[in-house]
């Protein structure tokens, strides 16, 4: 199933900020840090720029990563129904910025943690109605505890882009069969 392409970047956009805290490591580590990862990811609206907003975006993403975390469908859409209705969404169509027509959820003014959390929802929610929540997927990588969205048409996807991952798992393999050859 193709997905809008707001429902993409949001879907990207939640993997991104769940990786923020990968391995245990803090990586948004101050107001700065979070302005950076709000331009790369494209968020529009206002800003507050402080560590009260930095907060609310660590929890927000704790909130986020319990989607990868859970095979609990009703868990999922619990979660959706919560981040909704905290941030009193009210769809509406918005075209900026070279965007061409797409769901705006909250006001531009709203709080960024509402913003961003009602984006990440209603992506979460179009996978919930399409019964394609597989693929949101954490990286089978050695050591790796990154999250991805698979949006492989086949949904096989099997590692992150965030390391080489899946090239260190492939030339694994390989030694493990170039070893296995030679012990014939």
């Amino acid at each position: 199933m193709q997905f809008a392409h707001d429902t993409e970047v949001a879907l990207d956009g939640a993997a991104a900020l769940v990786n923020t805290a990968r391995g245990g490591q803090e990586r948004l580590t101050d107001p700065e840090v979070l302005g950076a990862f709000l331009d790369r990811e494209r968020y529009s609206g206002t800003r507050a720029g402080d560590e009260a907003e930095l907060q609310t975006i660590r929890d927000l993403r704790d909130r986020v990563a319990a989607l990868w975390d859970t095979d609990a469908l009703e868990q999922v859409v619990t979660l959706v129904n919560r981040i909704l209705s905290d941030a009193h969404a009210l769809p509406q169509l918005i075209r900026h910025d070279g965007w061409d027509w797409h769901l705006h959820l909250t006001p531009r003014d709203a709080p960024l943690v509402d913003r961003i959390g009602t984006e990440i929802a209603m992506a979460v929610a179009d996978l919930i109605r399409a019964q394609d929540l597989e693929r949101l997927k954490r990286c089978e990588g050695e050591d790796c505890d990154a999250v991805f969205v698979d949006l492989s048409r086949n949904r096989a996807r099997r590692f992150c882009d965030l390391g080489n991952c899946a090239n260190r798992a492939h030339v694994a393999a390989y030694r493990a069969r170039k070893a296995a050859r030679a012990a014939e």
